[in-house]
């Protein structure tokens, strides 16, 4: 049996809204030919992936099984057009993606007096995506902040670098030269508390469990924006920090806080050298610590 992989698309889809309408809207089909796919999809499989009822629509264990495989084969799929798309192009291509804060040009220009003839070309990435851009293709290898997941990827280390709080211009820390985890317990932050472990393990302990809601941030400009206006807090590299120097915010160092480190990482079965020579400038020309840095200005 083949698998058709735009039914896996549609499976997905589902799954992620688990609401057939919502679904087919983010589709752009009509919800009756969305309930026929999947239909035909649990047809081909021989099992069903959704359990609907009155309560709503729900995984069964075989849906749940799909979902985790689908994902990443939809993105090797994917990965397969746009590399052989590139293969077929008479100038070969290097996508580089990179994090905020991080400078890539001492790599790129190594690669580039080594390898004139390629397009070097650079990709913007964030938390949510640095790790989704090379697994679709969209990128060939990237210089990433960790912790990622690391699942079918090569890592390779390159450097640390230390983390900072930013706070609003007006804020009662504002102007210490320093603070501490436990001075950051009692403040909302603007991100996801598994990211800055040290502050969710003293949070929880001095605050217990209840936290507000923090609406998903995409962009490090919507997380400065929103310390600005008094909304809360967030941990940054400094490196970040210091890209997005504003009057209105305020980056301080953290007691407690230990580093963010830097990485390479790409899809461990490429074989592109490429790829290889770009990881070797890269580690040549990055792979440091970061100790000129200085501490951030008030």
């Amino acid at each position: 049996m083949d698998l058709d992989l735009r039914k896996l698309r549609y499976f997905v889809a589902v799954a992620e809204e688990l609401n057939f309408g919502r679904a087919a809207e983010r589709l752009h089909i009509a919800q009756p030919v969305l309930s026929r796919q999947i239909r035909s999809l649990e047809d081909d499989l021989g099992a069903e992936v959704f359990d609907r009822d009155r309560r709503g629509t729900l995984l069964t264990p075989a849906g749940q099984q799909l979902l985790e495989d689908a994902v990443p084969l939809l993105a090797s799929a994917q990965a397969l057009i746009r590399r052989v798309k590139a293969a077929a192009q008479d100038t070969p291509t290097l996508t580089i993606g990179f994090m905020p804060g991080i400078t890539v040009t001492p790599a790129t220009a190594a690669f580039t007096t080594r390898h004139p003839g390629v397009n070097v070309r650079l990709l913007r990435t964030s938390w949510e995506d640095q790790v989704e851009v090379l697994r679709d293709g969209r990128a060939d290898i990237g210089v990433v902040r960790l912790p990622i997941d690391q699942h079918g990827l090569q890592v390779r280390p390159l450097f640390n670098e230390p983390r900072v709080v930013i706070l609003p211009a007006g804020h009662r820390l504002a102007d210490r030269t320093s603070v501490t985890v436990t001075d950051l317990a009692s403040e909302h932050l603007l991100q996801d508390p598994d990211a800055v472990p040290e502050w969710r393990d003293v949070a929880l302990e001095l605050r217990g469990k209840g936290r507000p809601e923090v609406p998903p941030i995409h962009q490090v400009e919507e997380k400065l924006e929103l310390v600005a206006s008094g909304a809360g807090i967030c941990v940054l590299p400094l490196s970040t920090a210091t890209f997005y120097t504003r009057p209105d915010v305020v980056p301080l160092p953290v007691e407690g806080i230990g580093p963010n480190e830097v990485a390479l990482a790409w899809v461990a079965t490429r074989r592109s050298a490429l790829i290889h020579d770009f990881a070797e400038a890269a580690t040549e020309t990055l792979g440091r610590p970061r100790t000129d840095e200085g501490t951030p200005g008030q």
